[in-house]
């Protein structure tokens, strides 16, 4: 019996897209840029009507996929308190 083949490698985020959106088209400050959540920066970029309103939810696949994929630290930096 062989061992199931590896996951894919997630692509690589897009920072330089997600960069261009919010400090170009949004022209978000750079300190307001980064403070944002994910869901923030979504719903920004929705209210501008850069990207429709209101896609589907994350459904648990997606989410387990994401927790695989960017697991928690166990380190100290950035562990959370």
């Amino acid at each position: 019996m062989s061992a199931p083949a590896p996951a894919p490698a997630p692509a690589p985020f897009a920072w330089d897209r997600m960069m261009r959106l919010g400090l170009g088209v949004l022209r978000l400050p750079p300190d307001a840029f980064w403070a944002m959540s994910p869901a923030e920066f979504l719903r920004a970029l929705e209210g501008a009507g850069v990207i429709a309103p209101g896609g589907p939810a994350l459904g648990r696949d997606r989410l387990d996929a994401l927790m695989r994929a960017h697991p928690d630290r166990t380190d100290n930096r950035g562990a959370e308190p």
